[in-house]
């Protein structure tokens, strides 16, 4: 069966090898020109930079040097101190972030904003070693929330040291998911850089001893079971259904799927697993109130559309078929596919490689479904994970670290922070949902899936969704301006 280890915030994980890493040559830091801005398909315009960051901030012994890319606009901002808004850049390709974080160039003009997406180390065009970035465990090294955290202090330091204005602009991190604990992190590890910080659907909770490892599955299904019973039903029924060792089970699994490889042994019976139950995590993550291509280029409420197939009870090959029409719609909703490849999971602005080091070092996120009806048994094992991290790149997880490094649950010496947690996202149950003091607010948002108040503004939002940007736009002006 499928281990929790492969399925972790919708983004399937990877083994990979490497040769020998090699020295990578890096540019000077880019100059800021008002004039250069590149257009995005939503009308979006921005210049695209890059710093000159240490690999190391933390050694003394490794002086090599890197490019980040990051991305500025400055037509909204005053420059006469402004605000500047920072996203911190999580795991993915920033750009993509950006044309996906639209509250933020919906408030620039109205609070005269600078804004800036950084890209976070080893995503993205952000490579410290270029192409041998990924080649051993060595070079990985400085792969780490922490190392990436310097990054954006000591980018935040040069954009107010050389734009002109921006000396004494109060800042604001943004992010949302991995980038929202980067946030939040922000402002616990740099208060002197970073007045406050909106974070979205962060799972700063997901951590030994501070969230069951149950809680992920059982939202997922509660999510499910929100939209019909009987589909929680029938997809529970399936996993028996796939792995039964039944005449010609093999050949009509092939053709349910619509599967470009076929199905030869009972050994493809696991990926095929790991597969849907990827599929079903990203469907409930991107499951907005209107079509959207975060993932995959998908209707508004794509969870509701997967359940259409399964409405009814099914069983044998008529099941299949109708859980093979669903993942055809996740993945081939334009059509345009004449086969599904199992080895696909997710949008290719994923860092898988990254993601699955860092998940094998120090974001160590207990997963398990032992108590969901909906899902297979998932058992959450420390050792194995632990096997199976040195076996695939050669190092083993701290899982304790986060916890220690970040304060746990004990930060109400924090302060300017709002948590903000969309219930239909099944990352909300390891997030912080009730208010803790006054500058340590808690939104929790019925309505909403994966980081929807971060998106930009649209007529399908519902009220609630609405309702949290102004109560955020108003926790930022009380911020900035008292």
């Amino acid at each position: 069966m499928v281990d929790a280890l492969k399925v972790l915030f919708g983004v399937s994980v990877v083994s990979f090898l490497g040769t020998t890493a090699a020295v990578f040559h890096y540019r000077r830091s880019s100059p800021y020109n008002p004039k250069h801005r590149n257009p995005l398909h939503d009308g979006y315009s921005y210049q695209t930079l890059n710093f000159t960051q240490n690999v190391d901030h933390f050694g003394f012994r490794n002086t090599d040097k890197f490019q980040q890319r990051y991305l500025v606009a400055d037509q909204f901002w005053n420059h006469d101190n402004g605000p500047i808004f920072f996203y911190t850049g999580n795991e993915g390709d920033i750009a993509w972030l950006c044309n996906n974080t639209g509250f933020m160039w919906d408030m620039a003009p109205d609070f005269k904003a600078l804004l800036v997406f950084a890209e976070h180390r080893y995503y993205g065009e952000s490579l410290p070693y270029g192409s041998d970035s990924f080649a051993n465990s060595s070079a990985l090294d400085y792969l780490t929330a922490e190392q990436a955290l310097a990054d954006y202090a000591e980018l935040i330091r040069h954009i107010k040291c050389t734009m002109p204005g921006a000396a004494k602009s109060p800042v604001i991190v943004f992010g949302g998911s991995y980038g929202g604990m980067l946030a939040a992190w922000m402002r616990l590890k740099y208060p002197n850089l970073v007045l406050g910080a909106l974070t979205s659907s962060a799972p700063v909770w997901q951590f030994e001893g501070l969230t069951p490892c149950g809680g992920f599955y059982s939202k997922l299904q509660q999510i499910y079971e929100s939209v019909s019973p009987q589909c929680v039903d029938n997809i529970a029924n399936s996993w028996s259904t796939i792995t039964g060792q039944w005449p010609g089970a093999l050949d009509v699994l092939t053709k349910a799927f619509r599967l470009c490889k076929p199905i030869e042994s009972k050994y493809d019976l696991d990926p095929l697993l790991d597969w849907i139950v990827n599929v079903l995590v990203n469907l409930a993550t991107a499951n907005y109130p209107y079509p959207a291509s975060f993932l995959e280029p998908l209707p508004a409420y794509p969870v509701k559309e997967f359940c259409k197939y399964l409405e009814t009870p099914l069983s044998d090959k008529a099941l299949l078929e109708a859980m093979g029409r669903g993942m055809n719609m996740y993945f081939n909703y334009t059509g345009q596919a004449t086969c599904l490849n199992m080895s696909k999971q997710a949008t290719d602005n994923f860092g898988d490689r990254a993601w699955y080091y860092q998940t094998c070092t120090e974001l160590v996120m207990p997963l398990c479904s032992n108590n969901t009806s909906m899902f297979f048994n998932m058992d959450w094992d420390i050792g194995y994970y632990s096997e199976q991290c040195k076996y695939n790149i050669g190092v083993a997880p701290r899982e304790d670290w986060i916890s220690l490094q970040y304060w746990g649950k004990e930060i109400m010496s924090a302060s300017n922070i709002i948590f903000s947690n969309g219930l239909l996202d099944p990352l909300s149950q390891a997030g912080v949902l009730e208010t803790l003091s006054p500058s340590l607010i808690a939104i929790q948002i019925p309505m909403a899936a994966h980081h929807l108040d971060l998106r930009g503004q649209n007529p399908a939002d519902p009220s609630d969704v609405r309702e949290a940007r102004e109560q955020e736009k108003n926790i930022l002006r009380d911020w900035l301006y008292g």
